[in-house]
């Protein structure tokens, strides 16, 4: 147990640091290009934004994603509300509200700005490619990212990289004039081209490692990361059997909720990806029953499929 408490602060300070380094990144690019009253004015700005988002996040979500809210009289209902409630009396969690997203494409989410006002959903696709285990697998790396508060750290990141690209956006009317303390011109335009790139690495980086730790999280609540990780590669595959899917707009802006990436993104594409590759994640959870199997726990790994 203390080693599985170490790997879970060791993710936390993961996430602290990339946060750290997109807060100085901001604080460098507001004193280079309008001291320190530039820098507030596009953090107020970005904060009002993301946090008007991050508060009615369900709604915005579920109506961009086209979720219907689940009822008792839904077969659907039946099967997982069981489950999602099992897996929350376990994690000490409120019932989150259940909803239902009628498209083929295998996937689940959660959304809500805090336990209280938390929302899960998977979609048609999802319950057709899942077994029972897995399917439960899957809605327990959801309640993680319910109890790790992620909506709030992801909304943190989106508000400090959001506020580098307002500064970048009015970088101009910092440098233009005469004025003798104005940064070089040249400097002002390179940094207002990569200002941005980088705080949108680091804001994706932030989003792989909460990936990282929710599936830690699933694994523990099912005592096993086979059933994730058999998830994980039946998605994988369902991807690599249908032609490349091309998200909407409100699939895009949403694709950082969802249990996996199911959009191919290849080469560089994938460093702007908010999910860490299958392969990545499968092989942490084969770990995890490594080190479970070492104290005579769970069965054998998940082998990849190619």
């Amino acid at each position: 147990m203390r080693s599985e408490e170490i790997r879970i602060l060791a993710s936390i300070l993961k996430t602290t640091l990339l946060l750290a380094v997109l807060t100085g990144l901001f604080l460098g690019i507001g004193s280079f290009f309008g001291g320190q009253q530039g820098a507030l004015i596009a953090l107020v700005v970005a904060a009002l934004f993301n946090f008007g988002t991050y508060w009615f996040s369900s709604s915005l979500v579920l109506k961009m994603q086209g979720a219907v809210a689940l009822e008792p009289k839904d077969e659907v209902y039946h099967k997982i509300e069981p489950m999602v409630r099992d897996l929350a009396n376990k994690d000490g969690l409120p019932m989150p509200k259940l909803y239902f997203v009628d498209t083929p494409i295998p996937n689940a989410f959660a959304t809500g700005r805090n336990p209280k006002h938390a929302v899960v959903a998977v979609t048609s696709g999802i319950m057709e490619i899942l077994n029972d285990a897995e399917l439960k697998a899957v809605l327990g790396h959801e309640l993680g990212h319910v109890k790790n508060r992620d909506m709030l750290i992801s909304t943190i990141a989106a508000t400090i990289a959001g506020a580098i690209s307002y500064i970048a956006q009015f970088a101009f009317f910092f440098t233009g004039g005469n004025d003798e303390d104005a940064p070089n011109p040249i400097a002002a335009i390179a940094m207002m081209i990569l200002a941005p790139f980088a705080a949108l690495l680091i804001q994706m980086a932030v989003s792989r490692s909460r990936e990282f730790a929710a599936d830690q999280h699933g694994a523990h609540l099912d005592g096993t990361g086979s059933h994730l990780a058999s998830a994980l590669q039946k998605l994988e595959d369902f991807k690599g059997s249908v032609p490349p899917l091309q998200p909407t707009p409100g699939e895009q802006s949403t694709s950082h909720l969802m249990f996996a990436n199911m959009f191919s993104m290849q080469g560089v594409a994938s460093l702007f990806s908010t999910h860490p590759s299958t392969k990545d994640r499968v092989a942490r959870l084969n770990a995890f029953n490594a080190r479970q199997s070492e104290r005579g726990a769970v069965g054998g790994p998940i082998l990849e499929r190619r």
